[in-house]
């Protein structure tokens, strides 16, 4: 799990323009396994913290509302950052990840963090 997670992490930050900052946390006990920034400043384990609840949110309302759907991802949009939240295909794990919206590439990002997500449920 470990060198999986270095890996990761290691690609974000190397191949992803405007890469800020990624935490993979656990949806369960709120646990982070693996985080980098490159601003120190940014804590992206304090800011996964508190997106666990906008997770957990978000699948109550899917549960609420009766829908037979999964969540992919969650995107927030603030004035220089973008901010992802990809959920794993078991929905046990969730990547959260900060770029600088003036550098990144949004389809770039999504599509590394998915491709992630999908082996994060295999290899957790």
């Amino acid at each position: 799990m470990s060198d999986f997670l270095t890996t990761f992490v290691e690609d974000l930050k190397t191949n992803l323009p405007g890469f800020i900052a990624v935490a993979v946390t656990e949806v369960k006990t709120g646990m982070s396994y693996k985080s980098l920034s490159v601003i120190t400043s940014f804590d992206p384990e304090l800011a996964s913290a508190y997106n666990l609840e906008v997770v957990k949110a978000k699948m109550n309302a899917i549960k609420a509302l009766g829908l037979k759907e999964n969540i992919e991802d969650i995107m927030i949009t603030l004035t220089n950052q973008i901010h992802i939240i990809s959920i794993s295909e078991n929905g046990d794990y969730f990547v959260y990840l900060a770029v600088d919206s003036n550098k990144a590439n949004l389809g770039m990002s999504r599509a590394m963090l998915k491709k992630y997500a999908k082996e994060i449920a295999s290899k957790m």
